[in-house]
């Protein structure tokens, strides 16, 4: 789902009301959008098992070598088949012959295509729903459901109060394509980038394109795997991140705010 308002496009990828195929959203440029790195853009959720590529923390699915994209590292193809709480799941698997369920019902196996519904889809509840008593941030919080959706699908819209952490929002102009069953794993964009995310939006009024600084940072290995915690950055690494994102502070805020 997405939108648009006056200079800027947001967009996200909604699992609000449950999970059912793997999609990613692939941003097509615009004349004007055309400098934005595409691992700043390019989302996927992939949370059904036997589809997602082996676990690594960057790819180049849907975007090149010199952008990698940052993936979820850790879910494989066989613990991602019981991220779905189990009395959620569309179809649940047939009781055993003596027609009751073993405790815990986890240790049945799951289909591979294993569609899952949100808590609120479930229950319709308000408590579940984000409504009525719980129809604002401070009193409604992510269901189990959600915890898990975010957990297989870093850059999801899991819960109805998930704005800050799922929402896409980049200058307006270009297009967009949606994949279903994507190649790769779930991206982690928002997490990764999302400080680079949120000056690219604020710039939009008097948008003039995108600085150095920040594509330098879309380029670097080093930095994408030091934000998911996937090795150790030595310390000239990091020092050259550091001089990166300060002289991207002191370049592109004073445009942005003047």
């Amino acid at each position: 789902m997405g939108g648009a308002s006056g200079t800027q496009t947001f967009y996200d990828m909604s699992l609000v009301d449950g999970y059912n195929l793997p999609l990613a959203i692939i941003h097509i440029p615009a004349a004007n959008t055309s400098d934005i790195p595409p691992n700043l853009t390019n989302c996927a959720c992939i949370a059904t098992a036997g589809l997602l590529a082996g676990p690594q923390r960057i790819g180049t699915a849907y975007t090149n070598a010199t952008y990698p994209t940052p993936w979820e590292p850790h879910r494989t193809n066989e613990n991602i088949r019981r991220w779905c709480p189990w009395d959620l799941q569309l179809n649940r698997p047939a009781k055993p012959g003596d027609g009751v369920y073993p405790y815990p019902d986890d240790q049945i196996a799951r289909p591979d295509f294993d569609p899952c519904l949100s808590a609120c889809a479930a229950t319709g509840s308000d408590e579940d729903c984000c409504a009525g008593s719980s129809g604002d941030a401070g009193s409604c919080s992510p269901s189990l459901y959600s915890r898990g959706a975010k957990a297989v699908c870093p850059d999801a819209y899991a819960f109805a109060f998930d704005d800050g952490k799922s929402t896409f929002v980049v200058p307006a102009g270009g297009g967009w394509e949606v994949v279903f069953c994507p190649a790769g794993r779930s991206t982690d964009v928002l997490a990764t980038f999302g400080p680079f995310l949120a000056a690219l939006a604020a710039a939009a009024p008097e948008w003039k394109g995108v600085p150095d600084e920040v594509r330098a940072v879309a380029r670097n290995v080093s930095y994408i795997e030091m934000k998911a915690g996937v090795g150790r950055v030595m310390a000239s690494q990091l020092s050259i991140w550091l001089v990166v994102v300060l002289g991207w502070a002191v370049l592109f805020v004073p445009r942005m705010l003047g």
